[in-house]
């Protein structure tokens, strides 16, 4: 089976570590842990406020809202509702912010570009390629 695409240069553990020491891999950590830590914590929340008026307050998760539809129903599938919007909001997250100095870190381990350089083009389909065009303008590229 063929590819397109090169394969990429073995990068020495020297060369891990070089990165993992970087300041710009430390920031996209730090950016990570900025999404990720106050998310779990906000939808550990949520949950727990879900359990625990379903344990104490029975009488209010029990009131009648439309029909037989009562406010723990609600609740319940309004705990699924939070979780897609928690990952579309990570995906539009990871998109601006973590994927671009991941991907010219990876450049620069794999030897295809630099860090002072900005990222080496990657495969993207044709939605992909649009957003990158117009993030390019925002940028001044």
């Amino acid at each position: 089976m063929s590819t397109d695409t090169p394969a990429p240069t073995r990068a020495t553990p020297d060369r891990y570590v070089a990165v993992q020491r970087s300041d710009e891999f430390a920031g996209l950590r730090k950016a990570l842990r900025g999404f990720v830590f106050p998310m779990t914590a906000a939808f550990f929340l949520w949950y727990a406020l879900y359990v625990i008026l379903s344990a104490y307050a029975r009488g209010f998760m029990g009131t009648k809202l439309i029909g037989n539809i009562n406010v723990a129903l609600v609740f319940g599938l309004l705990q699924f509702v939070s979780t897609f919007v928690i990952a579309w909001l990570y995906s539009r997250y990871a998109d601006r912010n973590l994927d671009p100095p991941a991907d010219r870190l990876r450049a620069e381990l794999e030897g295809t570009g630099s860090v002072a350089g900005g990222a080496a083009p990657r495969q993207t389909g044709p939605d992909e390629a649009e957003q990158q065009e117009k993030q390019d303008k925002e940028v001044g590229r």
